[in-house]
């Protein structure tokens, strides 16, 4: 190798040995020098040192691996440099790199790859990201990174997403792509560092993200970061795409669309493998199943650093300077800790940026890093080439410590055991399920047994007691006959010798004792029924006790029937005091409006002995509702009597129109009772005060969601198709208005026909009605612009797509302020490129001309100019037709 080879200010021999002539990805163990393998080694100890380590693996040297990538020529420089040649001469074929001086001298500097103005997308990919991307599943840490100047293409070579030519996409999305034909799912984060503040690009509200250290492993985290498990290749790509449309960018004079903040993607891998040496057949399947596996864990970083920048050249201004200078510093800072680490520093000054604390572990670490920096053809910016190269190059000194993650997952292995202990517990209950139903079985059986005996018994009692009445009956009667025979014989046989009568005293002593044994038989009997009668007894008072407390229930009864009776009165009395009260409100001032109207979307101007009138009702329905009860008034809602029900829907209407009673009234099944009277009732009345209540309940978002959820859109709907009272319909309108301006509802709305429900009540010609009508269009298209400005839908208006275009120009100019007004509002929004040919062909144009000249509204004037002047469609149309927007 010559000596005339350029590193950093002094000619010495180049830095590259062996990788010269080894491929990009096979050159990964240089030997480290002294002080970088002690700081490596004290943090690979670290990282070994973690709770749930499978075994401790020896570090690997690898050093930092950089490619540089040359961009073409782009429109600009081809004019205005056509004269001068590149300021860069590329030798691929020996991975050297020639910086012009001069036109007859240069520096020559290698790299571990030169990649051509040429070089497709996927052999960037292949030199620079595979190998790390392979050891990343592997079970490493991994780290891709960009570096250049502004306008070099980092941005392109990294995060391009290729929707349009696949062959265009960048490391990101190749990378992934690889991970998932390893892996089933990965957890992806996405930040942004700008100003020095880190942000969630996945979730902007986490604007300000503290960094954590791990005390033991040395691990930086981000505790608060969105961390997003993703499935397949598809829902990756639209987290990109959402990260993107919250990244910071502007227009400077290097770059159209200039990053303003590094970017960073962390795509944490986990993959199980197999334990080496184990012998399945030999153990019994609940050691393997006491055997946890093990899980190697991998995190790629993919950083797409903001691009370096001279203010002079780049024209920054206000903000946009002080966001040059934050990345400068941060950059700076970058490369100090490259130079220390490069240099066998004993102290690298890692906290001096967000940026040097997040890629500690890349740069000395324990991290696979591949570095691509970017520079650009053009001789005007020699001066930043040649910092970009001699960044790469001492990049190239640096050395890392590669460390390999394994644990054991005791969580699959706690799951698995979850898994058998509930088998195990189902087949348990199974079992004693089997068991107590044959216990029952055998039990029932027993029962049914046993009083099969004991009816046998008492049967068979009954017939022996019966038998033995009978036969002592009849023994007494043959005794007694005997008796008699026998004194007759002895007055016959006095003269006859004593053996004979001591034989009949024996017979007679027989009979005497068979008697005596009957007679115990008899009054064992007799204990018997007795016994028998006492349980009958019992049983009495036991009826008695239960028709007592029958009795009672009746009693409770009636006086529940009087309270709720009593109930009722007061209920039609309040009823009548607020018919009346309105009556005496509407005859004194007919352009007010009462405070207690249901369905009243306006505030009204109250005069002052109205808004007496109107206190002493509230605090008469406020007394009743502390009195009777929020449940007890609901349960009035399903009376039989009507006027009781209109009455009852009239005091719910009242209560849902303070905020403070919305929410008791939603927990008590308010909401559900009032929904239900659209379709069990068939009084407009009642139709027009339960759509009052709910356009009241409808001002609180939770609401909304509930109301959609119960079908609310679709009744709403059917009741202002059979409504013909104007009242009524500006109730409805006002219900679905309130609907209209929740972002999360509008496809749901306009599926269950609210948008169509709406347009349908412009035939009551009523002013109230196509006030109401035309404030939900325009909260409808607001909702749908902001949706627009968001990337979150795309394509023409449903207002559109539904008609409503006809009705919106027509009354544009319309005498009436509120729908003017509401109409105006709508026009402006609807106002996307998207429908600018629909507004042109529907005379919508001529419309917003005139808001933006002759509106009262300065805020609508200058909305209607901004979207004038926003629309290349509508600016072609005026200058056709030879008008100014102005």
């Amino acid at each position: 190798m010559s000596t005339n080879y350029k590193n950093g200010s002094v000619k010495t021999k180049s830095i590259s040995t062996s990788s010269s002539s080894s491929s990009f990805s096979s050159g990964y163990k240089s030997k480290p020098s002294v002080t970088s393998s002690l700081r490596r080694n004290s943090t690979g100890s670290a990282a070994n040192s973690a709770a749930g380590l499978h075994k401790d693996t020896p570090g690997v040297s690898g050093r930092v691996r950089v490619a540089v990538r040359l961009r073409p020529r782009n429109n600009e420089e081809l004019s205005t440099d056509a004269d001068f040649a590149d300021c860069v001469e590329l030798q691929p074929e020996l991975k050297r790199l020639k910086l012009r001086r001069n036109n007859w001298d240069s520096d020559t500097f290698e790299f571990d790859e030169v990649l051509t103005e040429f070089a497709s997308q996927k052999r960037v990919y292949e030199v620079v990201a595979k190998p790390v991307v392979e050891s990343v599943l592997e079970g490493y840490n991994g780290t891709v990174m960009a570096y250049g100047q502004t306008g070099t293409g980092k941005t392109y070579t990294l995060g391009k997403l290729g929707d349009e030519d696949t062959s265009a996409r960048g490391i990101m999305v190749r990378a992934v792509e690889d991970i998932f034909a390893e892996t089933d799912s990965i957890s992806v984060s996405y930040i942004q560092l700008y100003m020095e503040m880190i942000q969630d690009l996945l979730d902007p509200a986490n604007d300000n993200l503290s960094i954590m250290e791990d005390p033991k492993t040395g691990d930086i985290t981000l505790p608060g970061a969105s961390l997003i498990e993703v499935r397949d290749q598809q829902s990756f790509v639209e987290l990109l795409r959402l990260g993107e449309a919250h990244r910071f960018a502007t227009n400077t004079k290097l770059n159209t669309e200039s990053s303003r903040s590094h970017a960073i993607l962390m795509v944490h891998v986990k993959k199980s493998v197999g334990v080496s040496g184990e012998n399945v057949n030999s153990k019994s399947h609940m050691n393997r199943t006491m055997k946890p596996p093990v899980v190697r864990k991998g995190k790629l970083i993919v950083v797409d650093l903001a691009g370096s920048e001279r203010i002079d050249k780049s024209g920054s201004e206000g903000h946009t300077l002080e966001e040059a200078k934050s990345i400068n510093l941060s950059l700076s800072a970058l490369g100090k800790c490259i130079n220390a680490l490069a240099e066998n520093s004993s102290h690298v000054p890692v906290r001096d940026s967000k940026l040097t604390r997040l890629l500690r572990d890349s740069f000395g670490g324990t991290a696979r890093t591949s570095l691509v920096i970017t520079i650009g053809p053009s001789p005007r910016h020699r001066g930043e080439t040649s910092s970009t190269i001699m960044f790469g190059q001492r990049a190239m000194k640096v050395e890392n410590m590669l460390k390999i993650k394994e644990e054991f997952d005791y969580k699959s292995l706690a799951r698995k055991l979850d898994v058998q202990v509930e088998s195990l517990i189902a087949q348990h209950e199974r079992q004693q399920k089997a068991y107590q139903d044959e216990i029952e079985k055998i039990s029932l059986e027993a029962k049914k047994q046993l009083s099969q005996a004991e009816k046998s018994f008492a049967d068979s009692l009954e017939k022996e007691r019966v038998k033995y009445q009978r036969d002592c009956m009849e023994s007494i009667k043959k005794l007694e006959a005997q008796l008699a025979v026998n004194k007759i014989k002895e007055e016959s046989l006095r003269n006859k010798p004593n053996e004979e009568l001591i034989e009949l005293k024996k017979l007679l002593e027989n009979e005497t004792r068979l008697r005596k044994t009957a007679e115990e038989e008899v009054k064992n009997l007799q204990n018997q029924v007795v016994q028998w009668k006492r349980s009958e007894v019992a049983g009495n008072a036991e009826i008695v006790k239960l028709r007592k407390m029958l009795e009672d229930e009746v009693h409770q009864r009636e006086k529940l029937e009087e309270e709720i009776s009593v109930l009722q009165n007061q209920l039609l009395q309040l009823s009548f005091d607020a018919d009346e009260t309105r009556k005496q409100l509407e005859s004194g001032d007919h352009s007010a409006e009462m405070t207690v109207d249901m369905g009243s979307l306006i505030s009204p101007v109250r005069q002052p002995q109205m808004k007496h009138s109107g206190e002493q009702e509230k605090g008469s329905v406020a007394k009743l509702f502390e009195q009777v009860g929020l449940q007890k008034i609901l349960s009035l809602l399903e009376a039989e009597d009507p006027d009781v029900r209109i009455h009852a829907v009239k005091v719910i209407a009242n209560l849902a129109a303070e905020a403070t009673n919305q929410e008791k009234i939603v927990e008590a099944g308010g909401l559900t009772s009032l929904l239900d009277l659209l379709t069990s009732s068939d009084d407009e009345n009642i139709h027009r005060v339960a759509a009052g209540a709910i356009a009241n309940l409808a001002m609180n978002e939770t609401n909304q969601e509930l109301i959609m959820s119960q079908g609310g859109i679709s009744l709403l709907a059917m009741t202002a198709q059979n409504a013909d009272d104007p009242q009524t319909l500006r109730m409805v309108a006002g219900a679905i208005a309130n609907l209209c301006g929740n972002d999360k509802l509008q496809l749901v709305l306009r599926a269950e026909g609210g948008i169509k429900a709406l347009l349908s009540m412009v035939r009551c010609r009523h002013p109230d009605v196509l006030a109401q009508v035309a404030r939900g269009i325009a909260n409808f298209a607001k909702c749908e612009s902001r949706a627009s400005t968001q990337g979150i839908k795309s394509g023409k208006s449903l207002l559109i797509e539904d008609g409503a275009l006809g009705w919106i120009v027509k009354n544009a100019n319309n005498e009436a302020s509120p729908i003017r007004r509401h109409i105006e509002l709508a026009l402006c929004h609807l106002a996307q490129h998207v429908n600018a040919k629909d507004m042109i062909s529907g005379g919508a144009l001529w419309e917003l001309v005139r808001i933006s000249r002759d509106c009262s509204r300065e805020d609508i004037r200058i909305l209607a100019r901004r979207t004038l002047s926003s629309s290349p469609s509508f600016q072609v149309e005026l200058k056709r037709l030879r008008l100014n927007s102005g």
